[in-house]
């Protein structure tokens, strides 16, 4: 058997020296980049979603992350938005909360049905 090639997109460095390491350490590096993965991967628990954000059950999405019912503000400052009060702010919208590569991001999924 042939040694693999490693995929173009590796950097030299690893591409070279991942095949000097021996067995047990080339296998301690893959449970590292499996629990990497998992890390990144991971749901956003509700604590860390802002105040204004209510997680809704969404067992019909696909994709991975939290969804939220959130109201929010559009920026403009002469908006009556622009005064934090929940009862002026636009929405409630929902958004997807989702870790990429260990960031915390959120994403427009659409308008709420119910206020």
């Amino acid at each position: 058997m042939e040694q693999p090639s490693s995929p173009a997109s590796l950097p030299k460095y690893l591409a070279e020296g991942l095949p000097k390491q021996d067995t047990e350490t080339l296998q301690e590096v893959q449970r590292y980049i499996e629990a990497l993965i998992e890390y990144r991967d991971q749901s956003v628990n509700t604590d860390e979603l802002p105040e204004t954000a209510e997680p809704v059950d969404d067992s019909d999405s696909t994709g991975s992350g939290t969804v939220v019912k959130e109201k929010v503000t559009c920026g403009d400052g002469s908006c009556k938005c622009a005064s934090g009060d929940p009862a002026d702010m636009h929405g409630p919208y929902l958004y997807r909360y989702y870790r990429e590569n260990g960031t915390m991001k959120s994403e427009y999924v659409g308008k709420s049905g119910s206020e």
